[in-house]
């Protein structure tokens, strides 16, 4: 009989587990499609505006930036644009601060270690950008054996992100690339592709070495600016780097949830699976109990009829 009541704690157990699972599975559903349509709202702008700016450097001539003043390092954009040797990259990681998604954070952390050590064979060193509490703790751990250093961590951003979040981010980059403490912008993300799949991604902020052809044509390489360039510029460039990495976070808020979506229906599939084995297993149990205390009757029976 304790076996059977060890069989019925199991099931009740996977039951309860399930319910909790199943609930998750609807919170995800009910927050994708509305962050999926933030994500597909967003990609027309950034890719607009990154043509903007792409443009607007390619027409940029001698600019005399003597005397002028900024107030943030964002700011700053003669020294954000200026080329320079790359010795240290700037690696912004965006992971989520909750688990129960699958393999999301695994892979991106998977994926930033990977980037670290192909840098490192090239001589250069990285300072890392972590954005969520999943991908801090999982990356705080291999600093001293991958070799890297932390410069800044986000760990209590809003579900939903917003332009407000990027910018403190992306001021925070700006800082260490005119302090030259970084050489190079980049962030580590994922793209969403649809609600079963993303792509772990590499995008690049600053430096722009090649200006690509997809953005300029060769009838659009002059633009008549108002009022000057260095205005326009001063805008242009904090707005690019605060969009992009704006984008990147709604990229992967989307992509957690659609993890999550996956990983929670995998669960309740699993957690049907195991109750209905538990089930069968129960009634084997059940039905040899009975049949023993069949037996013993009968046998009972007979001992006294002797």
């Amino acid at each position: 009989m304790a076996n059977l009541k060890n069989i019925k704690n199991r099931i009740n157990s996977i039951t309860s587990t399930q319910k909790i699972t199943r609930a998750m599975k609807m919170v995800a559903s009910a927050k994708i499609k509305k962050t999926e349509n933030r994500v597909k709202a967003s990609r027309p702008f950034t890719y607009e505006l990154t043509k903007l700016f792409y443009r607007a450097l390619n027409s940029v001539r001698d600019i005399d930036t003597k005397g002028m003043k900024f107030d943030e390092p964002i700011n700053n954009y003669p020294v954000l644009l200026k080329e320079r040797e790359i010795k240290t990259v700037g690696l912004l990681v965006v992971t989520s601060n909750k688990g129960l998604c699958g393999a999301f954070n695994a892979n991106l952390v998977r994926y930033t270690i990977k980037k670290v050590k192909e840098y490192k064979e090239k001589g250069i060193n990285t300072r890392l950008f972590i954005i969520g509490q999943k991908g801090f703790a999982s990356l705080k751990r291999q600093t001293n054996s991958v070799g890297f250093e932390i410069a800044q961590t986000y760990l209590n951003f809003p579900a939903a992100p917003n332009a407000s979040c990027a910018r403190v981010v992306a001021n925070d980059m700006a800082e260490e690339f005119v302090e030259n403490k970084v050489d190079s912008m980049e962030i580590v993300t994922t793209r969403f592709k649809n609600m079963m799949s993303y792509s772990v991604e590499t995008w690049d902020i600053l430096p722009l070495d090649d200006i690509e052809d997809d953005y300029v044509s060769e009838e659009h390489t002059d633009m008549t600016v108002e009022p000057d360039m260095p205005t326009i510029l001063s805008e242009l460039v904090p707005l690019y780097i605060t969009n992009i990495i704006y984008q990147a976070l709604l990229e992967s808020v989307a992509s957690e949830l659609a993890s999550k979506m996956t990983a929670m229906s995998a669960a309740c599939n699993n957690a049907d699976s195991m109750i209905k084995s538990l089930t069968v297993e129960y009634n084997k149990a059940r039905q040899a109990q009975i049949t023993q205390d069949i037996i013993e009757i009968v046998g009972g029976a007979e001992s006294v009829r002797k």
